[in-house]
């Protein structure tokens, strides 16, 4: 699905407007309509109130249309009109269809409503473009100041909040729900915003797919189509050796934990063949843990500086893939451990946890990296690897930029966890909960990743379809408790989430 800017989201209005045809005014009705629905939809029976807030311009018009639908369903609804600027045409059509409009000219008008209801803000949609300030902020304080005691519900985007640059530390609609339409908007994808949006429905309103289907961008959300494209059955004529051999390099002393975990994790996502190279103290821990998987050592506690020799790496050929960086720690025997594989190994590569935290201890070695490796940091450590940003909108950037500059794929872990390629583009993954803060969680990650790419998936194709996996595992996982989720129950799942993609 692809995310469209601003702009490109006016153009897609004029585009509908020009080829279906529809008038304005028609469309301003069918978005309405929409979102009206679903309020009587999500509060029928409860006898809130709506109090509707409609700014000037057509998100203001929108909110007038929602107000006449459903008093004309019956429902008890009050309509504000925050006098602030000159009507566009719809919204001045519209206020005439409104008998019972009222007019906010100042923050001391502000109305009592006193039975807890719902509030509906309509002030300002995508088109904003700057900061408010003065008296509109003021109302945004004012709405703000009755959450708890009413819901609210913005549309489109809460107002205050921009859709293409950061709107941190400036005011802003704290909304309950947010009904956007018929695109994600980059905003409501990024982290600095969420307390803004609250929970995001999509609301189709029948834009012209033409438009859609020609329209360029570099950021996309993943959708089930896409994954279904993505996804390889199985052949039914396959063998072990169909689905190509992993090398896991993971585990130190006390953290042998995140070894098995990413091991389970290789062979649930499909590798046909797995070896773990994990230090001397993590044998026995392996091989009894996860018999599944055939088991190289290193005599020391952590890697040492020769295992090129273990490694058997002047064989490249036995494997098709390496995953490195669970529990290995960071000492300077380790990192010198990486330099030499790095030296030794051009093929596919998962760098997760450790191995990145050696990375950005010792960024030289970012160089020496294959290309289109992929790289798993969370925030922390991304922020350690390439810098401090202002605000997410910057950080974002950065991703894009580094993913380019390095040739890398970048997966930069949260609630949308951002996947940056080396072509400029990016993938937001909608799949996944809060239950998966827990440990392990990115160590089963990296273990899915390394799985599908030992199968033969490109990188872009495996980091899309992988992480898409891992959340909607997690998501199955949570069903019962988020709160109780541990990592392994995410390894428990997959199955279930591959047969979601079967269906």
């Amino acid at each position: 699905m692809k995310i469209l800017s601003a702009r490109q989201i006016r153009e897609a209005d004029a585009y509908t407007i020009a080829h279906e045809p529809v008038d304005s005014l028609r469309l301003m009705e069918r978005a309405a309509a929409a979102c009206a629905q679903w309020l009587m939809d999500t509060y029928r029976g409860t006898a809130r109130p709506f109090y509707i807030f409609c700014g000037p311009g057509n998100n203001g018009g929108d909110g007038l249309v929602i107000a006449r639908l459903l008093a004309d369903k019956g429902f008890n609804v009050q309509a504000w009109l925050v006098a602030k600027g000159t009507p566009s045409p719809d919204n001045l059509a519209n206020q005439a269809r409104v008998p019972f409009l009222q007019t906010i000219h100042e923050p001391g008008e502000f109305p009592p409503m006193e039975t807890p209801g719902v509030i509906v803000d309509a002030l300002f949609g995508t088109g904003l473009n700057r900061p408010l300030e003065g008296w509109t902020a003021a109302i945004i304080h004012q709405i703000n100041g009755q959450r708890g005691r009413h819901d609210i519900v913005s549309i489109d985007m809460p107002s205050g909040l921009m859709a293409d640059k950061s709107t941190k530390g400036n005011p802003c609609i704290h909304a309950r729900y947010t009904l956007t339409f018929e695109y994600w908007k980059l905003a409501l994808l990024l982290p600095e915003n969420g307390e803004f949006a609250g929970e995001t429905v999509l609301v189709p309103i029948g834009l012209h797919p033409a438009y859609t289907a020609a329209v360029q961008t570099e950021y996309h959300l993943t959708d089930m189509e896409m994954i279904r494209t993505i996804y390889r059955p199985r052949d039914p004529f396959a063998h072990k050796g169909t689905y190509g051999h992993a090398l896991l390099v993971a585990g130190s002393y006390g953290k042998m934990g995140a070894a098995v975990l990413s091991a389970k994790a290789v062979m649930r996502a499909g590798a046909g063949l797995l070896t773990v190279h994990v230090p001397g103290c993590g044998y026995e821990i392996m091989q009894t843990a996860f018999p599944e998987a055939m088991c190289e050592t290193e005599e020391q506690a952590t890697f040492s500086a020769h295992f090129d020799e273990p490694f058997r790496l002047r064989r490249a050929p036995e494997y098709d893939v390496i995953g490195i960086g669970p529990g290995t720690g960071t000492e300077p025997a380790t990192a010198k451990a990486l330099e030499r594989l790095l030296g030794l190994w051009q093929g596919p590569m998962v760098l997760d946890a450790d191995a990145l935290n050696i990375l950005s201890k010792w960024p030289s070695l970012l160089q020496l990296l294959p290309k289109h490796c992929i790289l798993t940091p969370h925030p922390k450590e991304f922020e350690r690897l390439f810098g401090a940003t202002g605000n997410h909108f910057e950080r974002l950037e950065l991703l894009r930029s580094k993913a380019a500059e390095l040739e890398q794929y970048i997966l930069l872990k949260g609630r949308f966890t951002a996947m940056a390629c080396p072509d400029g583009s990016v993938f937001f993954n909608p799949t996944g909960n809060p239950g998966m803060a827990t440990a392990g969680s990115g160590d089963v990650l990296t273990g899915i990743l390394t799985g599908l790419l030992a199968q033969g998936y490109a990188p872009k194709a495996a980091l899309i379809l992988g992480t898409w996996l891992h959340g909607k595992a997690g998501d199955l996982a949570a069903a019962v408790s988020p709160e109780a989720m541990i990592a392994s129950d995410i390894i428990g799942h997959l199955a279930n989430a591959y047969a979601e993609i079967q269906q």
